[in-house]
């Protein structure tokens, strides 16, 4: 299937453009609304559109209603000096409840991957009656200092006792290179991209690099400005969070996790699981720190028997 034929088939929902916090966010959501609601939270420079439309049908057809967002510096949500407006994880914990504020949805289930468990985490922490259940899903414990264990890697620093792993070498030495310049015409930049995305995908699972493409040039397209989503790292690493506040969490929590993660080796989801009390951890065989499309059936029908159990 060629790219533009892929581009054709893209589930399009209800847009709005949700106004809260000084920012715009887009937004949109599928399926009925008197439904259990999903709100699935992206990654740190990740565009909700980069949850896979397949996920999305299938949690529709499963009897969910589903919203999907750009977080700010994202895809068609505005772009934010962090000079002059910096932010943390604690201001896109308030975006996120402005996006089901908006959509009139009082409580919901929190899917967040990578940053977005963080995300998700938080607000299981600091808003648990709007928390119906919590996945965390590619992630690590709320209050890693990610920032810093990326950058005594660098430097070649000894890990910390007691630290989680860092990201494995492979994915450090990918990550320099896989910010084209802003003004790259689409080819240069999916020339970038490709190489990060193999070693985030992990050598263990069929690389299928037209849908990477795909997903990319999407992504391309919706940009206000590609660069704009570097300022996640500077907000991840601006927070206050504490692991130990996990432990006042109620709202019962799935953990999902590739067993090849490069990003957050495996020991980040045992982390996690360990710190909420009740948590499932579940590993995911062969996934790294993307979300192919092999796996949609997977990961849906994880999501669609954890949110069964604590229906509003």
């Amino acid at each position: 299937m060629q790219e533009n034929e892929i581009e054709n088939e893209y589930l399009t929902g209800r847009e709005q453009i949700v106004r809260a916090n000084g920012v715009e966010l887009w937004a949109e959501d599928f399926g009925d609304p008197g439904h259990p609601t999903v709100l699935l939270v992206m990654g740190a420079q990740a565009q909700g559109v980069q949850w896979n439309d397949g996920i999305v049908r299938r949690l529709v057809d499963g009897g969910r209603r589903v919203i999907r967002y750009d977080h700010r510096d994202t895809g068609r949500s505005s772009t934010v000096d962090f000079t002059t407006h910096p932010y943390t994880v604690a201001d896109l914990a308030s975006d996120a409840l402005a996006v089901l504020d908006a959509f009139g949805a009082a409580r919901a289930h929190l899917v967040g991957a990578s940053l977005g468990g963080l995300i998700a985490q938080r607000l299981a922490v600091t808003e648990a009656p709007r928390v119906l259940t919590l996945t965390s899903l590619s992630s690590q414990p709320l209050g890693t200092d990610t920032a810093a264990v990326v950058q005594r890697a660098l430097e070649g620093a000894s890990p910390i006792p007691g630290e989680l792993p860092p990201p494995r070498p492979e994915l450090l030495a990918a990550l320099t290179t896989a910010f084209p310049r802003p003004d790259a015409d689409p080819e240069e930049y999916l020339a970038a991209r490709m190489p990060l995305w193999r070693v985030l995908h992990a050598g263990v699972l069929p690389f299928d690099e037209g849908e990477y493409r795909a997903m990319e040039r999407r992504v391309y397209q919706r940009a206000r400005d590609l660069t704009a989503g570097l300022n996640h790292t500077l907000a991840g690493a601006a927070g206050s969070d504490s692991t130990a506040g996990l432990a006042s969490v109620t709202a019962p929590t799935l953990v999902l996790h590739g067993t090849e993660d490069p990003m957050f080796p495996p020991e980040h989801a045992e982390a996690t699981a360990a710190a909420i009390p009740g948590a499932r951890l579940i590993m995911i065989d062969g996934m790294g720190h993307t979300l192919p499309s092999c796996l949609d059936d997977r990961l849906a029908a994880e999501i669609l028997r954890h949110t069964s159990r604590a229906q509003p």
